[in-house]
């Protein structure tokens, strides 16, 4: 099968889960190029990790894959995608992200003229979000599998403090 060209995997990675570094993966089997990008979302209020540790996550989570570019940006992800002559993937855990992701095919067509393809999550992901993650970080529960291993690593290391 020959890859496509490029695409653009947008998300607030608060932080990258593995059921993103599925999709991830998965898309950069299918694209000779995948830019994974944090962007800010005017819906979401605040967020857990800076921008830095957003993009260093997200760079340690890829760094096996060649073909994967990680960033951080503001603006219109139909934008970021258009410049670069990509479509967009998206992952869908369920019915709830299909809803708000065809709402935001609708838009990013109607407004950029970019293509969107879904990706299902595999069943043993779906019930991941980086969400579920922040809340078993801030309660100090075990969140071992619900982000890629040098992520935990990561997160025990340098983010996460125990001492009282």
């Amino acid at each position: 099968m020959n890859k496509l060209r490029c695409a653009v995997i947008p998300g607030s990675f608060d932080p990258i889960t593995t059921g993103h570094l599925d999709v991830i993966e998965r898309a950069a089997a299918m694209f000779e190029a995948v830019y994974v990008t944090a962007f800010a979302n005017a819906d979401k209020k605040g967020g857990m990790f800076t921008e830095e540790e957003k993009l260093h996550m997200l760079r340690l989570a890829t760094a096996h894959l060649d073909n994967v570019i990680c960033s951080v940006e503001s603006g219109l992800t139909a934008v970021y995608a258009r410049e670069r002559n990509a479509v967009i993937v998206k992952g869908i855990r369920n019915g709830t992200d299909l809803d708000y992701e065809m709402t935001m095919y609708g838009i990013n067509r109607a407004i950029e003229g970019v293509e969107t393809i879904f990706i299902p999550a595999r069943q043993e992901y779906s019930h991941i979000s980086s969400t579920f993650v922040r809340e078993m970080l801030r309660y100090g529960h075990d969140f071992t599998g619900l982000v890629p291993a040098p992520v935990y690593r990561y997160l025990c290391e340098e983010w996460i403090s125990y001492e009282e």
